[in-house]
Formats: structure tokens, C-alpha cells, sequence
């Protein structure tokens, strides 16, 4: 086979939904930036605000792996296809579990698994990854790395007795990989994957213990004919590959609108978003005033302790006006019942004013290093 770039697809919207990892590669930042999975009624507002069409292509991915959160990842599935039922829904996924997975998935709506292939030998795997965990407990990577190729066997497989479309993503990794990539797709086509993309790795400078090289266009060209021998192959731009970095979401959700022109605040100074939202007894409500200009417009008592989902129906009634709540942390039952009403919880660590200005447009992202959720 001598195809090269496969026919192009429609934009794929990637929606960051699973928050628990099954991996990490040794290149990435030892203290990447946190990063929130939405819950699925925020994927879904998420789509709706960016005005695609009824047609549209997405996929579920990280900061973690869907399919280590089955469940979470199945009814963002029966979200998104309640919501869009023309859509083609994808997954990213490193493939663990995927076998007993795949024909639940294809009766929830999914039409194709995107597996992040690395390598089909096993002391390969072991210069990339830092750590696998295929379970609950930490294995000894050696046997990780075993364990990873035959689950992403069985789930090429599986998907493909499914009836899902499978395409192979290989991010490639300077001296580490790229002697492999033509064994990768061989054994992949082999399985019946219907394509593959080459993804080079993105070069991190700051915080990780190994920096990379670039990858030269050139010689990804040339891996690319040479893989095309065995499975359509596309290459891609550093960050289209599978399991990359979630999508920045903040400018997108949410946003005020003219009955929810407001965002609270869980803070014990007034200066950082520091409280979990169980824990704040005052939200502090910022605003836009009559010049136009975002201030503090004031103060709200939140519910008092217990009580269960009333007190998040009660919570949800004294923020009436807010689109959006800024916390440090809050547990998914209370997210899930407020997104569920209009109001986005948003997690992070960071200065109010810069996380508020962003939210409003103002760009000043940089300022408060702000996390979205």
C-alpha cells in the first residue's frame, strides 16, 4: 500500500473528559499543569458553544484516559449522541480494557478508537513511559510494558469485530522510537487497523528529565512512505496527535450571558481562588458595573453544611445571576448538579482578578497561570 495522508476529515473537536491517567511519558513535564475533566453535561455545552454543526467529528481524550473511567466516558457518549446524534464520536485511549470495551462503546454511539500506539515491543515501551498502570496496582514496568502491547492487541481486535474504525496514532520520539515506526504499522495492519498518524513529539523545555530533539519534517516524511507500505498513514502537527494536551476551554465555557452575567468566587483573602466549594461559607461575586468595567460587586452567604443535593439546589438558586463558580476543588456530584442548571464549576489555584479578566475577555492569562476545569 503507497497511500500517504488518508482522505481529510472534518476539525475534530477534542473534549477533555476522562481525569483519570493510565500512564506518563518520561518527556513530559514532571509537574505538568493540572488540568479538569469536564463533566458531560459540560462536553456538551462545550460543542453547543462553539456553533458546529449537527455533522460534527468528536473526540473524547484526556488529561487522562477514557477508558480507565468507563462510566464517565459512556455517559458522555449518551450525552453527546442525545445532543448530536449525527455526530461521529471518537475516542483517545491508550487501549487498556479496550477489549471488553469496545462493542458497549459501538452500541453507545462511538464510531472509531484513536489507540496511541508507541511501540508493538515491549523494551521500547520502557524507554517512553515513566510508568503504565494496567490496573489499580503499580506494576514493575517491564511487565506494564508487556501487559500494554497485548491489551492494544486485543483492542484492535475487538474494535474492529465491533465495527468501529481504528486508527493508530504513534507519537514519534527522537532515538527512542523512530527505528520502529514501520514495525508498528506492519503489526498493526496485521490486526486490521484501518490507518495511522505520525505525531512528532513536542519539545518540552521547561520540567521534564529528558528534552528531545525536534523531529525533522523531512525524515517524518520519509517514515510516513515507508509506513504507508502497510496502512494509510497521515502526519500530523505536534498537537493533533491523540492524548495530547487537553484543549484550553476557559474563552469558551462558559460565558456570561443576560441572565447569567456573573461569576463567584471560593476565596479566604480575597485574592486567591483557594476553597473547596464544600467549604466556602461567603462567594465573593464579580461582575461587570455600569461603565463596563469587571469589579467586586459583592458578597453571597453560601448554604450551610448537609443536606445533601438540596444544598446545591439552594446554592444554585443564590447564584441564580452567575454563569460560572471559580473554586479550588469541588467534588463531581455538586458540578455535575450545578452544570446541569447553567453554572460551570471551574477549578484551579489561582489569582482572582487574572482568572476573572479571562473569563471575561480581558487576556490576562498569563497573570494568573489560571487552570481550567
Amino acid at each position: 500500500m503507497t497511500v500517504l495522508n488518508f482522505p481529510a476529515t472534518r476539525r475534530i473537536i477534542r473534549l477533555p473528559v476522562a481525569p483519570k491517567a493510565s500512564s506518563r511519558i518520561r518527556f513530559a513535564p514532571l509537574q505538568p499543569p493540572a488540568a479538569q475533566a469536564l463533566t458531560p453535561s459540560e462536553a456538551v455545552r462545550l460543542v453547543e458553544a462553539m456553533a458546529v454543526g449537527e455533522d460534527c467529528r468528536i473526540e473524547l481524550t484526556g488529561p487522562g484516559d477514557p477508558l480507565a473511567t468507563a462510566d464517565r466516558a459512556l455517559a458522555t457518549l449518551d450525552a453527546l449522541v442525545a445532543r448530536y446524534p449525527l455526530a461521529r464520536l471518537s475516542l483517545a485511549t491508550l487501549g487498556i480494557g479496550g477489549d471488553g470495551l469496545a462493542k458497549v462503546l459501538q452500541q453507545a454511539g462511538l464510531a472509531e478508537i484513536r489507540l496511541q500506539v508507541n511501540a508493538v515491543d515491549p523494551s521500547y515501551l520502557e524507554k517512553i513511559y515513566a510508568w503504565i498502570r494496567p490496573g489499580l496496582k503499580t506494576l514493575a514496568l517491564p511487565e506494564a510494558a508487556r501487559i500494554l502491547v497485548a491489551e492494544q492487541r486485543q483492542t484492535v481486535i475487538a474494535g474492529k469485530e465491533a465495527g468501529l474504525t481504528v486508527t493508530i496514532v504513534t507519537t514519534v520520539y527522537p532515538e527512542h522510537n523512530g527505528d520502529h515506526l514501520e514495525e508498528i504499522a506492519c503489526a498493526m495492519a496485521a490486526l486490521g487497523a484501518d490507518g495511522m498518524v505520525l505525531v512528532p513529539c513536542q519539545t518540552e523545555e521547561h520540567g521534564a528529565d529528558i528534552v528531545l530533539p525536534a523531529v525533522d519534517p523531512a525524515w517524518l516524511a520519509d517514515a510516513g512512505r515507508r509506513c504507508a507500505r502497510h496502512l494509510p498513514v497521515e502526519t500530523a502537527a505536534p498537537d493533533k496527535g491523540c492524548m495530547t494536551a487537553p484543549p484550553t476551554v476557559l474563552s469558551r465555557l462558559p460565558q456570561a450571558t443576560a441572565s447569567r452575567p456573573n461569576v463567584a468566587v471560593a476565596s479566604s483573602n480575597g485574592v486567591d481562588i483557594d476553597l473547596h466549594l464544600g467549604q466556602t461559607r461567603t462567594f465573593l461575586v464579580y461582575g461587570r458595573r455600569e461603565d463596563g468595567l469587571v469589579s467586586l460587586l459583592g458578597t453571597r452567604p453560601a448554604p450551610e453544611p448537609g443536606g445533601g443535593t438540596d444544598r446545591w439546589r439552594q446554592l444554585a438558586d443564590r447564584l441564580a445571576d452567575c454563569f460560572a463558580i471559580l473554586a479550588a476543588s469541588a467534588g463531581e456530584t455538586p458540578r455535575q448538579q450545578l452544570a446541569r442548571v447553567g453554572i460551570t464549576v471551574l477549578l484551579g489555584h489561582d489569582n482572582i482578578e487574572g482568572t476573572v479578566d479571562a473569563l471575561y475577555g480581558g487576556g490576562k492569562k498569563g497573570k494568573s497561570g489560571r487552570k481550567s476545569g
